[in-house]
């Protein structure tokens, strides 16, 4: 497997791969649908989000709770302890939780049955709990940091077993922890998101850990608690990342919520909590990170608040409600035909189980967003064909984590069927998927799109940051009708390889409305001062096939077959420039569980003249 990941990432366009299965006849007895094609500028005509659904600033605006809660607020962001701002007339209230939260969030099983018997499972590999690092400057590798300075795993263990049979377990990793973290410091315990994680999660789970004989651990369990809230209430105002702050602001208000002389601190979270959502959320519902993780994170932390609200019968914020209906159906518009994620800025395949239980959770029922402008996603869903396309530049550096050059990549889907995917997983770096790739699966040749001279489309920098690049998408979506065939097409176009080679790249796609037929074009367009020169530059068209496809090529080279997991087959057919040859390749997926599988891609490449180019192909099912 590791050969192969290697080989993806490292492997030069023009090598072949040898050894390809004995060709088979192509079904060409049925047309394809034939779209006329326009030479003017690609136009952004797509319908704008109806008013209902946006985001407007009053969804945002703080409850009006009269000059005393404004002069509570302004007290404790001064600095003025919230035990005297709440009774100065009296002591400090005892440590205690003030209720019970039930979350509707379910955790991993597995994860939790694998903690149970001795192995913290994050990103599909174990590593024994006993020997885990719990400094807050460590080894531990990204995924192995969120999981055990976040304290994600309690929810995963919370839901395997009765409370009774997992509290020693939750207690002893509570105390490991704590014995090295007791106060605050440097490292990756102490970041602004992971502290946040961790507050949430321990006011969330108490019981996990206060069953039983955990009650002896009550007393450092709710100092710790405090410690914690404190230093949240000095960072969290700081914090740069916006995800990060929004999780840090939620946990402060859980915190106000839960713990005596919570007061101030709820109210001074809340305002900071609705400023941080306003600055994380665009107007159609997406993060700005443009990641599913990145979502689904936002996602859970209302949840969790919103179930710390009803633990102690007081009334949610009215943002809540209004977030979670517009982060919803973003989500959704990256669900596949086997109703799992699509692998988008980093992610995996999020699980369609996983995905089922966080809408229920959350109790939104919408429609997935077809056209987001901002959140940047277009789906196109016909009969049981799902096309999914990134039709918009990647994520700015402050917004970005694993920012990916996908821009004008396409997954497609028919039935439970992944048929054309992109890599993904570069967010489980250092755990299965190794960390010296990382930046490959964020790159343009990791997505099924084209490169030119094996470049990216927008620079991959470390840490997940993204420079110079795509900084322009124009996008059109629009039904079309020929010789009495209906179908869906998307027309987008950007600049990312402008500046360097004066071509713009534009791609059309067309569903058929049966959807057993999606129709692409490529075309390089001159474009800029550079645009026109002559001579030939080298370009590859990827199409990562899903896990399970198996692809033969044809004998003039020209085509594929591919054989899907349930013994369906469809073709793909390439035309135009008979210069572009087609080859299969190896590849790699990776699942939401973080695991990468061995797959297969077809890679069209060729030289294309500067003066332009086009390159039309097709995908259809046979039989």
């Amino acid at each position: 497997m590791n050969k192969a990941i290697g080989d993806l990432l490292s492997r030069r366009s023009g090598v072949r791969d040898a050894g390809e299965p004995s060709a088979m006849p192509l079904d060409d007895t049925a047309e394809p649908l034939v779209v006329e094609r326009s030479a003017r500028p690609i136009l952004s005509d797509a319908a704008p989000l109806d008013p209902s659904r946006a985001l407007v600033l009053s969804d945002l605006k703080p409850r009006d709770t009269g000059p005393i809660d404004a002069a509570i607020r302004w007290a404790y962001r001064m600095g003025v302890p919230g035990s005297v701002l709440s009774a100065p007339l009296r002591k400090p209230a005892k440590p205690k939780l003030l209720g019970t939260v039930d979350s509707p969030l379910a955790g991993e099983r597995a994860a939790g049955v694998a903690l149970r018997a001795g192995s913290l499972l994050v990103a599909g590999m174990k590593v024994p709990a006993a020997k885990l690092d719990y400094r807050a400057v460590s080894g531990l590798t990204p995924p192995f940091v969120y999981a055990v300075h976040g304290f994600t795993w309690m929810r995963d263990l919370a839901s395997c077993a009765p409370r009774t049979q997992c509290a020693a377990i939750a207690g002893r990793l509570f105390a490991a922890w704590h014995a090295q973290n007791a106060e605050p410091g440097k490292g990756a315990a102490w970041t602004v998101e992971h502290a946040g994680l961790r507050v949430m999660a321990w006011l969330v789970q108490a019981p996990l850990v206060l069953s039983g004989d955990g009650a002896r651990l009550k007393a450092t369990y709710l100092a710790a608690l405090e410690t914690n809230a404190r230093w949240l209430d000095r960072k969290a105002p700081g914090e740069d990342d916006r995800l990060a702050k929004v999780i840090g602001w939620a946990a402060l208000v859980a915190a106000g919520l839960l713990l005596p002389d919570g007061k101030p601190r709820r109210l001074y979270a809340e305002t900071g909590l609705l400023r941080a959502l306003g600055e994380l959320v665009c107007d159609d519902g997406g993060v700005l990170s443009r990641s599913p993780s990145g979502q689904i994170a936002a996602i859970e932390a209302l949840v969790d608040l919103r179930a710390c609200y009803e633990a102690v019968g007081r009334e949610p914020l009215g943002a809540i409600e209004t977030l979670l209906g517009l982060l919803v159906p973003a989500l959704l518009a990256l669900r596949m035909g086997d109703r799992g994620l699509g692998c988008w800025q980093g992610a995996g395949a999020v699980s369609a189980q996983r995905i089922d239980n966080l809408v229920q959770a959350t109790g939104v029922r919408a429609r997935a967003l077809n056209a987001g402008e901002q959140w940047g996603y277009q789906r196109v869903r016909a009969q049981k064909g799902i096309v999914v396309m990134d039709a918009a530049p990647p994520p700015r550096n402050k917004h970005a984590r694993h920012g990916c050059a996908s821009t004008l990549a396409f997954e497609f889907s028919h039935e439970a069927q992944r048929i054309v995917v992109n890599c993904g997983g570069a967010e489980y770096s250092g755990a299965l998927v190794p960390a010296r790739i990382e930046q490959g699966l964020r790159g343009t040749a990791a997505h099924s799109t084209l490169t030119l001279d094996e470049t990216n489309s927008t620079a991959v920098l470390i840490k997940g940051q993204i420079g110079k690049g795509v900084e322009e998408v124009d996008i059109a979506r629009s039904r079309i009708e020929s010789g009495g065939r209906k179908a869906v097409r998307l027309d987008a176009a950007h600049n990312g390889y402008v500046a360097r080679f004066g071509l713009a790249h534009r791609r059309r796609l067309v569903l058929a409305e049966d959807g057993l037929q999606l129709l692409g074009e490529d075309v390089l367009e001159p474009t800029g001062r550079s645009g026109g020169k002559r001579g030939k530059i080298g370009f590859a068209i990827r199409f990562h096939l899903g896990p399970g496809v198996e692809a033969a090529l044809a004998d003039d080279a020209r085509g594929a077959v591919l054989t899907l997991p349930d013994g369906v087959r469809w073709q793909f057919r390439l035309g135009g420039d008979e210069g572009a040859t087609l080859s299969v390749e190896d590849s790699l997926w990776v699942d939401g569980s973080g695991r990468p599988h061995g797959t297969r891609q077809l890679v069209v490449e060729g030289l294309a003249a500067r003066s332009g180019g086009k390159f039309p192909w097709l995908f259809k099912r046979m039989g």
